[in-house]
């Protein structure tokens, strides 16, 4: 499946999300397909991508392993249907959106927790889905000073704005 596709399912999943249960189920799902999107960027990607591909797909991959999914009993990985990324730039958009809705879902979680535990989870999967979501914006600017240096001729990378992941288009769920 498409990746934009699998990142507006996790998007309306994690909107219909009532219970921390659930929430933490599709936040993991969220991590698993960051960190999906990050390696097929890392192989398959432009060249310029494929360093901060990677880091995102290890970390999402720390997202994941802070998680423990199993409370809300899903066993389909959506991840697992990933078949093609699509436009990079726009694949980044829709993922950037995704890791900040997943960060908001995860404080909600963390506000609400009995246990400390659940709540140092918390706050570590925050930690795992800023931090790739950071990964996200630098692959958006190189993208940006990518598509510049083709219209001017520089071979510099600018590291100016080139992300408007926070004006991205709300799910159709």
């Amino acid at each position: 499946m498409d990746a934009m596709r699998l990142i507006e399912a996790s998007r309306c999943a994690l909107a219909r999300s009532q219970e921390s249960g659930a929430i933490v189920a599709e936040v993991w799902q969220s991590q698993a397909l960051s960190q999906a999107i990050g390696s097929r960027l890392a192989v398959t990607g432009p060249p310029e991508l494929r360093g901060e591909a990677l880091g995102l797909s290890e970390l999402s991959g720390r997202g994941c392993a802070v998680l423990d999914p199993r409370q809300s009993g899903t066993e389909e990985i959506r991840a697992a249907g990933l078949t093609e990324i699509g436009d990079a730039h726009e694949t980044l958009l829709g993922l950037g959106a995704l890791l900040g809705e997943v960060g908001i879902a995860l404080v909600t979680v963390a506000m609400g927790a009995d246990d400390e535990g659940v709540y140092w989870q918390c706050m570590e999967a925050i930690d795992a889905a800023d931090e790739s979501r950071d990964r996200v914006l630098e692959m958006l600017r190189r993208l940006a000073a990518r598509e510049r240096n083709a219209v001017s001729g520089e071979g510099a990378l600018d590291r100016g704005r080139g992300d408007r992941v926070t004006e991205g288009k709300s799910p159709s769920c």
